[in-house]
């Protein structure tokens, strides 16, 4: 599970998605991925879309990330989330509750019943989670 490590955020030059190991310097984040003669290569990265691997994957064999959007067809999707400890399906936001008042194991969901598949993200996919009052 050495995915677990890993991070992805949007560039700042681009805004497009890069995965890598992160690393600060004062304010400023970066995605450090490769080589380049012994010097990392480095991105920097809008901090506020950083996302943590989960180190799991859904039922395509798709990485979840913190922050994904994941539909295990329940009512509503949930969003992957760190809380207590462990990651967990996040679905608080369908009774306009802080993040981390309902939710359940990604985990169990994951290897035990392999019903969960990414389907967004909340920086790209905000629609998904939108009622449909």
């Amino acid at each position: 599970m050495n995915d677990r490590y890993l991070f992805k955020a949007k560039r700042v030059d681009n805004g497009k998605w890069v995965q890598g190991y992160y690393y600060q310097i004062w304010e400023n984040g970066y995605i450090l991925w490769g080589m380049t003669n012994d010097v990392p290569n480095m991105i920097e990265v809008d901090v506020s879309t950083l996302c943590q691997c989960t180190g799991l994957k859904d039922k395509n064999g798709n990485m979840i990330w913190e922050n994904d959007i994941c539909d295990r067809k329940e009512q509503y999707p949930e969003i992957v989330k760190y809380c207590n400890g462990d990651w967990t399906l996040d679905y608080s936001y369908v009774s306009n509750k802080k993040s981390g008042a309902n939710y359940c194991n990604l985990g169990f969901y994951t290897e035990e019943r392999k019903c969960v598949e990414v389907i967004g993200n909340i920086f790209d996919n905000t629609e998904l989670l939108e009622s449909e009052e």
